[in-house]
């Protein structure tokens, strides 16, 4: 026997009946396990922030440099030691490398997917696209039978009644001309379960956002007439199983949980932080949206996904160390300290996992595109690096080793299906956990193995 819409089959649904009134309290689709045999970091996060470079920044040019590889392959920035003995990383991250011991490195991510849109989907949820997608990018955007990314999933699992939403990303909906990134909505379980979606730059002075302020001359308490008012009006659909009503209820419900989370609202005032505060974080649309993002885990939002610029801005073909030294690298560098200051002092570090990461690394080899006269480097997914901190994770070490042009890993290799394991297991979900698509088919919700070097400090 399986349960359709709340995911248990016989054993979870016998285990979640016998939990009682505890049992409330786990998601829909868990079954509690003894914490014997939890995975290590098991519930350590409240909240989870996924910094995404998108575009897929340099292994090489970040963290995993190889001074002594050929001028075709180490390019042209030079290494800096850290605070982890031994280890180092671009001379142009400098805070990055005074800040090490709080962060962990992992040199040896790696998946299949050399393509933008296709990377995106897996880096965002774990999964490749459940169809095989056409050669052209038109055919590989995002659709209603993908799997869902982090914050939906999580929506579907542990609904809110509190008017936040369980995901919010910022500062921009990874979109090019026709290209609509896929891995960014709830996919096959729906547009009710989509994260909120922010479109602006918080670094503009008349940044506000329109959908969480109430019309001139409407209050709280006018509000709440007009909510009576269409409870009333909405009694006689309330039986109704047309999927259309059913998802008009479900937003209105939403709409009005958002204007009146006092909670939300406020986050957003950007303007009530301090001048010094805003200029640690970078005057700029990145260091902003990090700053911002803080604001939403210190609201109870549990899962935010901040992008650094619009889509492919990490997407470095020509002009890569150019990009790199005068923008990308600076504002990265700016942003994460000044974020990670601001968690550390408020302890909310301890509670809240830290991901900054591309959809894929790039090539070791330099080159120049055709009519093009400034090098770069294209895209490569079978060897790149990422950054983890906070929740239990131990700062100060590397994970993973690249072979000697940064190309492939020689030690254990780590996907982003094993990252998704990873943050669901930090949030306190049980690794068996289902999803049901339209058809009432199960999806086991993650197929990764929890990445438990980064809690241990074990050698990879």
């Amino acid at each position: 026997m399986r349960i359709p819409h709340y995911g248990l089959d016989r054993r979870g649904l016998l285990c979640f009946a016998a939990s009682g009134v505890v049992g409330t309290l786990f998601p829909k689709g868990f079954c509690s396990a003894s914490n014997s045999t939890r995975p290590v970091g098991f519930g350590r996060a409240k909240s989870v922030m996924i910094v995404l470079l998108s575009g897929g920044p340099s292994q090489l040019d970040t963290l995993d440099p190889k001074p002594d590889a050929p001028a075709e392959v180490r390019g042209e920035f030079s290494p800096i030691s850290t605070t982890i003995p031994g280890v180092a990383v671009c001379e142009h991250l400098p805070r990055l490398a005074e800040q090490a011991n709080r962060w962990a490195i992992i040199r040896t991510l790696a998946h299949r997917e050399h393509n933008h849109l296709l990377a995106t989907h897996v880096a965002l949820t774990g999964r490749p696209t459940p169809v095989p997608r056409g050669g052209s990018d038109l055919d590989r955007v995002e659709t209603r039978n993908d799997f869902p990314n982090f914050a939906a999933a999580l929506d579907f699992i542990r609904p809110r009644n509190d008017g936040l939403p369980s995901g919010v990303s910022l500062p921009n909906y990874l979109i090019e001309g026709p290209l609509t990134w896929p891995g960014q909505h709830a996919g096959f379980l729906g547009a009710k379960h989509d994260p909120w979606q922010i479109n602006g730059d918080p670094n503009d002075n008349n940044f506000r956002i329109q959908a969480l302020s109430m019309r001139e001359g409407v209050t709280t308490d006018r509000l709440q007439s007009r909510r009576q008012l269409l409870d009333r009006l909405n009694i006689g659909h309330r039986s109704l199983t047309c999927v259309e009503t059913r998802a008009l209820r479900e937003q209105q419900d939403l709409a009005y949980g958002l204007l009146t989370s006092g909670k939300l609202t406020d986050a957003f005032e950007l303007n009530r932080e301090a001048d010094e505060t805003r200029e640690r974080y970078g005057r700029n649309k990145f260091g902003q949206s990090l700053l911002l993002g803080k604001r939403m885990i210190e609201a109870g939002v549990p899962v935010v996904q901040a992008t650094m610029g619009i889509v492919q801005t990490w997407d470095t073909h020509v002009d890569n160390w150019g990009k790199l030294k005068n923008t990308l690298l600076p504002q990265l560098d700016q942003g994460l300290a000044a974020l990670t200051d601001d968690l550390m002092s408020t302890g909310r570090l301890d509670e809240t996992l830290l991901i900054v990461m591309g959809e894929f690394g790039r090539t070791p080899k330099v080159s120049t595109l055709p009519g093009q006269t400034i090098p770069g480097r294209d895209h490569w997914a079978h060897a790149y690096s990422g950054l983890f901190a906070g929740a239990g994770i131990l700062g100060g070490q590397v994970l993973g080793q690249t072979d000697a042009q940064a190309a492939y890993p020689i030690t254990n290799s780590w996907s982003p299906a094993d990252i998704c394991s990873t943050i669901f297991n930090a949030l306190g979900v049980d690794a068996e956990t289902t999803l049901m698509d339209p058809l009432n088919r199960p999806h086991y919700l993650l197929n990764g193995t929890v990445i438990s070097n980064l809690y241990t400090g074990a050698t990879a």
